[in-house]
């Protein structure tokens, strides 16, 4: 077995054994078996023939000579029409196939040419090409071949006659120029006198409409003038009434502003006088009271310790009925001890003791009288000449406040601290 391929230009045909009826195959590809099959090619190739009819009589007998240009092939797709080429021309070669189409051609050019004027065929080609190509066409297709194109390349004859239709068409054809020209001509001059009429016309009417322009344009200024500087007037009037506006308000705000910053002011100077006599009370009043505070929790301490010494005592005492009564005898024996020793040192001292405690808190006076000064970092002195000035000054005035406590004290307790250290206290 034997493997054939063909390109899309030519077609096989297998006949023989098992291949009945024969096997045509356009570009493509066959297995054949020797001696008992055979394989033979056809040309799928497209054919130009040149077309001529020399001297061909036309309806009116006028002789003329035509060459045209078609376009053939062997058309391979169509199945009907390769088979009905492989009848016609398998085994012929392409020049056998062109020479056997180009006799058709030429045969149906001719018989188109003989039921045609010389005039239809030189005016209108087109007509007489497609004639041909149908008429050819219709032929050619049952031997399997298909016209591609047909044209008409060129008609002459020997006896003057095409040159004669064109000297006719020529002196027609001049003639019609010579009178179109004198036509055209005569048109030209009345048009142009017209037109030079009108352009007169228009050219008074639109120096008349330019001049009322211009009225207007002029009009339409001053108008305009008079109004830009009516509204140039009023806005610089409205300018300065707006700038006196302004400034009327500024000056406003700014009496404003100085009430609330005086309003602020007495508002600062309050909370400094606030301030200051919550600083005194700190200073004065409050200390004193912590004292008094101190001593009473003192006082309150030494008894909570008798009692809790008796109590502690107590529970050392196995008889819980005896322990609760020693507890309770030790308790109020404690109070009553202390009692009568505040009782008898007030009795005994009366005065004195008053101010022994006086005495003995006035360190702490002076402390505190004197804190200030400790945590100035920077005092400045100033002096009217007719006094000391400097440290000694500083504390001269702390000696003086403690000088006056005396009076003090004798006005919050009515005990004369200088009286009562006079007296003797007994023992």
């Amino acid at each position: 077995m034997v493997f054939y391929t063909c390109g899309p230009n030519e077609a096989m045909v297998v006949s023989g054994f098992c291949r009945s009826p024969p096997v045509m195959i356009a570009g493509g590809r066959v297995f054949v078996l020797p001696c008992v099959q055979q394989i033979q090619r056809i040309s799928l190739n497209t054919l130009t023939l040149n077309v001529k009819s020399e001297k061909v009589y036309t309806r009116h007998g006028v002789p003329i000579s035509v060459t045209g240009i078609a376009q053939v092939k062997i058309q391979g797709q169509n199945k009907e029409m390769l088979a009905a080429a492989c009848q016609m021309f398998l085994g012929k070669t392409e020049n056998e196939v062109a020479h056997i189409a180009l006799e058709t051609l030429e045969g149906h050019q001719r018989a188109i040419m003989a039921h045609m004027t010389v005039e239809e065929i030189y005016k209108d080609r087109q007509k007489f090409s497609e004639q041909v190509f149908k008429v050819a066409s219709s032929d050619l297709v049952n031997m399997g071949i298909s016209v591609v194109s047909y044209t008409l390349k060129d008609i002459h004859d020997d006896q003057d006659y095409l040159h004669s239709l064109g000297k006719a068409r020529t002196a027609q054809v001049q003639k019609d120029a010579r009178i179109g020209e004198a036509v055209a001509k005569r048109d030209a001059g009345i048009k142009e006198a017209e037109a030079l009429q009108m352009k007169v016309s228009a050219q008074y009417i639109s120096e008349a409409e330019m001049a009322k322009a211009q009225r207007d344009f002029e009009l339409k200024k001053a108008m305009y003038d008079l109004e830009v500087n009516t509204k140039k007037a009023e806005s610089d009037l409205a300018y300065q009434l707006q700038v006196a506006k302004t400034k009327q308000k500024i000056e406003e705000q700014k009496v404003q502003v100085q009430v609330v910053e005086r309003g602020q002011q007495v508002m600062l100077q309050d909370q400094e006088i606030s301030r200051r006599e919550k600083e005194l009370e700190a200073r004065i009043k409050k200390p004193a009271e912590a004292e008094r505070y101190r001593l009473e929790k003192l006082a309150e301490a030494e008894r909570m310790k008798l009692i809790t010494e008796a109590e502690a005592e107590a529970e050392s005492i196995r008889i819980k009925g005896e322990a609760q009564a020693y507890a309770v005898e030790v308790r109020a024996r404690a109070d009553a001890e202390q009692l009568a020793k505040k009782a008898e040192a007030f009795h005994e001292y009366q005065d004195a003791a008053i101010v022994e405690m006086l005495l003995q808190k006035l360190p702490l006076v002076a402390e505190e009288i004197s804190k200030p000064l400790t945590q100035v970092k920077k005092i400045k002195m100033v002096s009217s000449g007719g006094g000391e000035v400097g440290a000694s000054k500083m504390t001269g005035e702390v000696l003086d406040i403690l000088a006056r406590l005396p009076e003090t004290l004798e006005r919050l307790t009515g005990v004369n601290i200088n009286q009562s250290r006079k007296k003797k206290p007994y023992i």
